[in-house]
């Protein structure tokens, strides 16, 4: 039985989820469509850009995309408490941004001085703008929304673009949220399309990867030296994607971008032994500090999607979910 938005997204428990919006009809939002011959790579480009966009915008961050050929992946983090210390002009400069304004707001900054009843209606309408700036389905809207209209102007034709409303997954715990990550980020080697996380096109590992290199030549070129604790450094990560740093450093992903690297390349290289490149057989270290089951682990990055539902995390926090929302069980608990 479809489920309540409401009931999905659940921010008490987590601000982390995982989304997917899949194209209707089979329809390619980009690659080579077998059935026309066309390419549609260029739309790849349009999804990064915009939801990069939205992220400098709204209060949500991106932790991990992947951009197939008729389908994507997200992996974001609600920072609502960030949304709540914006200034009243800062929450309508960001709504500027994407949607118009409102008559009153006008007046507010032209500098009119407003009565009680005006003030009232005032501050209603930028609750209501702050609210919608860390809320996940007014997110999701504008995103498709945008490129259902840039598809459709570029294929000259009109109807739906997108299979239905998006899909999400509630990230529950910090394993959840590292195992979905990895999920999301090998989605183009487990679909044996590439063989190597540096060949992953529009991939967050592959931006990660590529900005971690450019930094590090750049160092290197300044003969500064570099220590394994400079990836963690916000100017050896995208400025657009949510930094990993540790437990110890606010606001970033709870550990180091090189184990994070590590992990997920050998992950990579285990979901198929014949993939090219060395089979490293050492457990990372992620997984003995975590203490996450091997086995457990590389299932969960091959079918993440389908071994929950609308809830991922272990089966005690599962359970403790389902009894908090009086529901007897999740998918996932076993």
């Amino acid at each position: 039985m479809t489920r309540a938005r409401k009931n999905l997204i659940d921010l008490a428990s987590t601000s982390y989820y995982h989304l997917i919006a899949r194209c209707v009809r089979q329809a390619y939002l980009c690659g080579n469509d077998k059935h026309t011959g066309k390419n549609f790579d260029h739309r790849r480009e349009w999804l990064i850009e915009r939801i990069k966009l939205l992220s400098s915008v709204f209060a949500i961050e991106i932790a991990a995309y992947a951009i197939m050929s008729n389908h994507y992946h997200l992996v974001v983090n609600v920072n609502r408490r960030q949304a709540l210390e914006w200034s009243d002009i800062e929450v309508i400069e960001r709504w500027y941004q994407l949607y118009n304004g409102h008559i009153l707001v006008d007046r507010f900054l032209n500098g009119e001085q407003f009565d009680e009843a005006n003030l009232l209606f005032f501050n209603e309408i930028i609750a209501k703008w702050r609210e919608r700036l860390y809320d996940i389905s007014w997110y999701m809207k504008n995103l498709n929304e945008y490129i259902a209209r840039e598809a459709n102007k570029e294929d000259n034709c009109t109807g739906k673009y997108w299979e239905g409303r998006y899909k999400s997954q509630a990230l529950l715990d910090q394993t959840a949220v590292l195992s979905c990550m990895a999920y999301v980020d090998l989605n183009p080697i487990r679909a044996n399309i590439v063989d190597t996380l540096e060949d992953s096109d529009y991939t967050s590992i592959q931006e990660r990867l590529a900005h971690l290199k450019a930094f590090t030549t750049s160092a290197v070129k300044a003969n500064k030296s570099l220590k394994k604790n400079d990836s963690i450094q916000h100017e050896s990560q995208p400025a657009q994607l949510k930094p990993f740093g540790g437990n110890h450093i606010k606001h970033t992903i709870p550990i180091a971008l090189l184990d994070y690297i590590e992990l997920v390349d050998w992950s990579g290289r285990h979901i198929d032994p014949n993939k090219k490149g060395h089979l490293n057989n050492t457990v990372p270290k992620v997984l003995l500090t975590l203490n996450i089951d091997e086995a457990q682990w590389l299932e969960s990055v091959k079918r993440f999607r389908h071994q929950y539902s609308n809830f991922a995390g272990s089966k005690q926090r599962l359970k403790q979910h389902a009894a908090s929302n009086d529901v007897k069980w999740y998918k996932g608990v076993g």
